[in-house]
């Protein structure tokens, strides 16, 4: 029992250091251009927000075609964002700390109503930061151009 404890505990340490590590490397080259996945990164503006860091899941199928707080309609290929606090129309840039990935999206949605949580993304956007089979990754969410406040 205290063996696997301590091996349990020696695992997540490991885990920890590898993701520190990584992270480390993924923000010493954030103004590099990848090559190798074009694809995958996008080329994202400057920060004019705080950033923020925490979790963030993404919306399941059976919300495609519903209304979102914006009044426009769910669509999973999109690049929308929900968040709590920032304007609808924000593009922020989202990065998932665990491997580094960077995509840009919209803010359109309001939400997450799940604790812990402080974004929501389209499948899309998941699928951009490789996290669809874990469903949740800690992200770090920086706006890069605020909407415009309606007259």
């Amino acid at each position: 029992m205290i063996r696997t404890t301590a091996m349990r505990a020696a695992a997540g340490c490991a885990v920890i250091g590898l993701s520190a590590l990584t992270m480390g490397c993924a923000q010493s080259a954030e103004g590099v251009a990848q090559a190798t996945e074009p694809t995958r990164t996008a080329e994202v503006g400057r920060a004019i927000g705080d950033p923020q860091v925490g979790s963030a899941s993404y919306y399941a199928r059976h919300f495609t075609g519903r209304r979102m707080a914006s009044g426009g309609r769910f669509d999973p290929s999109s690049d929308t964002i929900a968040h709590r606090t920032l304007p609808f129309g924000t593009v922020v840039r989202v990065t998932n700390l665990q491997n580094g990935l960077t995509t840009t999206g919209t803010v359109q949605d309001r939400g997450p109503w799940t604790r812990g949580r402080i974004a929501d993304l389209s499948p899309r956007i998941a699928q951009n930061l490789d996290m669809i089979r874990s469903g949740v990754a800690r992200v770090q969410i920086v706006p890069v151009e605020l909407a415009e406040a309606p007259e």
